[in-house]
């Protein structure tokens, strides 16, 4: 190619990497200027004296100004750095090589075994399963715990929360869920929690057995948008293995601390605080969220579990609500049954699984239906039985639960470290409510 043809060609393309640069930058919002971004677009922020890198996406645009939230601490930048499109944008990479891996929300590994690479990137955002091609919940999801599997069955595809306390055992119960189910592939999201827990859960909770399971991270000192796309991130790796037609089990932990990271996001870039100071984007997210689980035709399912916080134990906390009212079910864990020595505390009475009539038998949900009942009247009659206030023969319904009360309590308590098939629950909670002829 002749010289001024060459030198015409490359004065007719601009070969130069668009940047911007920043003007103003606090702990939580960085303002620049100098790109043409849109909503949700991925940055790269490069530091003129040190090189130091750092990412961000872009939350508002103000006419020629635009604001990024950053990805990790802002220290050590200043007015003047470049800001650069990351051509990458919302996407991770996804695939086998994370299965026994501990990673962050971009898929890097924290658990010093080495890189992964896959090549196929997923985009962390997806819209949910449209409503017309979701499968119908019509198979039983066994987790191994004998009070949820014979009380509170789940479907396939099912979506349910579990409401405690602090300190009442839902990561016991996490562990127990993860061990204990069947499903080919295991998506487990540590979302806000403390740094400690993080190795605990998984020699206590999971006994180090990281097969066929992938754990993405976000702790509490990482940053809200950290904390926010973990979330999601992990929901993207569980759908590229529903994708290929398999079973996923998804547990979260939990909803309240990544909801509390949109609180962050939400407050900084000037939303309205309402109740509790959620602003409103942290409620509308959720459903964005938990929607993308659940049963597609053609192709495998997601068995959702997301843990929520409850602060003071009030089941009124606008997270606890909103989730319950989004979610196929709930399990309450009660803090009385921890104090009574009944693990895992799951509280029968306020727990509940949408889908349970369609996916049981019906011999099965007769013995579930007495199993309740008798509770319930165990419940009631508490305090007159223990100050011997009551006369056995005055109501024979409720002396058959009396003889029967330390079997329900034994059916309702299992070790943490043994699981139960979903057929022995079964015979088992059938068989303890067969009628007796005497008493």
């Amino acid at each position: 190619m002749p010289f001024k043809s060459l030198k015409e060609k490359l004065a007719s393309n601009n070969y130069s990497i668009p940047f911007g640069e920043v003007i103003k930058i606090n702990a939580t919002v960085i303002t620049a200027r100098g790109l043409k971004v849109s909503i949700g677009d991925m940055v790269k922020l490069i530091s003129n004296d040190t090189a130091q890198e750092n990412m961000g996406m872009v939350t508002e645009i103000d006419g020629a100004t635009f604001f990024i939230t950053p990805f990790s601490f802002v220290e050590g930048f200043c007015s003047g750095d470049k800001v650069f499109l990351d051509s990458a944008g919302m996407n991770i990479p996804v695939g086998e090589t994370l299965l026994g891996r501990v990673v962050d929300p971009f898929m890097r590994p924290i658990d010093g075994k080495g890189n992964i690479n896959d090549s196929k990137l997923s985009p962390i955002i997806k819209p949910p399963i449209a409503a017309m091609k979701r499968g119908m919940i019509d198979e039983v999801f066994s987790v191994g715990v004998k009070t949820i599997d014979g009380l509170l069955t789940c479907g396939k595809g099912q979506k349910l929360g579990i409401f405690a306390g602090s300190g009442v055992g839902k990561s016991t119960l996490m562990g127990m869920i993860v061990r204990g189910s069947q499903a080919p592939i295991k998506v487990v999201a540590l979302i806000g929690e403390r740094g400690r827990e993080v190795p605990e859960f998984i020699e206590k909770n999971l006994g180090g057995n990281l097969e066929n399971t992938v754990i993405v991270v976000a702790t509490s000192d990482d940053s809200p948008l950290m904390r926010k796309y973990g979330a999601f991130a992990a929901m993207s790796v569980a759908e590229h293995f529903k994708d290929q037609g398999l079973d996923v089990l998804f547990i979260m932990d939990s909803v309240t601390r990544f909801a509390m990271a949109q609180r962050e996001i939400g407050l900084a870039l000037g939303e309205p605080p309402t109740s509790k100071g959620y602003p409103p984007s942290s409620l509308t997210l959720l459903p964005q969220l938990m929607e993308r689980a659940g049963k597609e035709e053609g192709k495998g399912s997601i068995t959702a579990f997301f843990t929520v916080l409850i602060e003071g134990d009030d089941m009124s906390d606008p997270i606890a609500d909103q989730s319950r009212s989004i979610l196929d079910g709930h399990i309450v864990l009660s803090r009385e049954l921890t104090d009574f020595g009944i693990y895992p505390p799951i509280h029968v009475l306020n727990s509940a699984s949408r889908v349970m009539n369609d996916i049981v038998t019906e011999e099965h949900l007769k013995a579930v239906m007495r199993f309740r009942r008798f509770y319930t009247l165990l419940k009631e009659n508490e305090v007159l039985i223990r100050i011997g206030a009551y006369t056995k023969g005055t109501d024979p319904e409720l002396d058959e639960a009396m003889n029967k009360k330390e079997a329900m309590y034994e059916f309702m308590s299992q070790n943490a470290d043994l699981q139960s098939s979903y057929e022995d629950a079964i015979s088992e909670l059938t068989k303890l409510m067969e009628k007796t002829n005497s008493l």
